[in-house]
């Protein structure tokens, strides 16, 4: 199912300076794309980048904020005038906050608010300005980077190691996502353009001060593999490489 011609390509990963999204854009390059590393501080972005060069790999820094669309728009401009189109964006970009016990009766409006502004409000900014130039693109790939903690199937199900957390802005965050990948989807279907949702699991990164049990190289390879499908590859699904939680890579919704 994966697309091997990928020659002269480009893809975009937001948060791409550390963690799940270095990974990604390391696994990319290797394949021989062009890979722009999006991440908000010049300095750390640059350094990621020069740090992919240093393997060999075409890799390059985009200023990019998702919760700034000025910044999304000269993104969006940069990549039209220097590369003319966009093969494969990821949505790697994400935080996760709470207030209190990380109970949900004690989240307040603010970092709800700051939570959907990075994990969906910028995860629609980024993909609708980008869209045109995805559009572009021989076969043009969109991958969400979601949570478990955003499947209701999951969440749900007593059986699950996880069950008894609560989802939190988080999680309700990443259920948001899940219904917007699917919404493309539906809208995309007819084109060859395909977007996926993938859950890495529970990863150690910043975003969890490095307590999960999985590596971040791991954790990156379903998004790799739903960035190179090739045309007989689903189109509005949810999967995990490696799955550790159920019978098959689909997660539930």
């Amino acid at each position: 199912m994966t697309d091997t011609d990928t020659t002269a390509k480009t893809a975009l990963i937001t948060g791409a300076n550390k963690g799940i999204g270095f990974h990604i854009a390391r696994a990319l390059g290797a394949e021989g794309l062009t890979v722009l590393i999006g991440a908000r501080s010049q300095e750390r972005g640059e350094a990621a980048a020069a740090t992919l060069r240093g393997e060999g790999l075409d890799a390059r820094f985009l200023h990019l904020d998702v919760t700034d669309e000025a910044s999304v728009a000269a993104a969006a401009k940069r990549v039209e005038s220097e590369f003319g189109s966009l093969d494969i964006l990821v949505n790697n970009a994400g935080i996760a906050l709470a207030d209190g016990d990380w109970n949900t009766s004690e989240l307040t409006v603010a970092t709800t608010r700051k939570v959907f502004e990075t994990n969906v409000i910028g995860v629609v900014s980024v993909t609708n300005a980008l869209l045109p130039l995805i559009r572009k693109a021989d076969a043009g790939r969109i991958v969400n980077v979601s949570s478990e903690v955003g499947s209701l199937g999951f969440m749900t199900d007593p059986n699950q190691p996880f069950a008894s957390m609560q989802g939190g802005a988080y999680g309700a965050s990443k259920s948001a996502l899940n219904m917007l990948t699917v919404s493309w989807a539906k809208e995309l279907a007819s084109t060859s353009i395909k977007i996926n949702a993938m859950t890495p699991g529970y990863t150690a990164t910043d975003l969890n001060a490095n307590q999960g049990t999985r590596r971040p190289e791991d954790a990156a390879k379903a998004a790799v593999e739903l960035a190179l499908i090739g045309e007989d590859g689903p189109n509005g699904g949810f999967f995990q490489e490696g799955n550790e939680y159920f019978d098959t890579d689909v997660v539930p919704w």
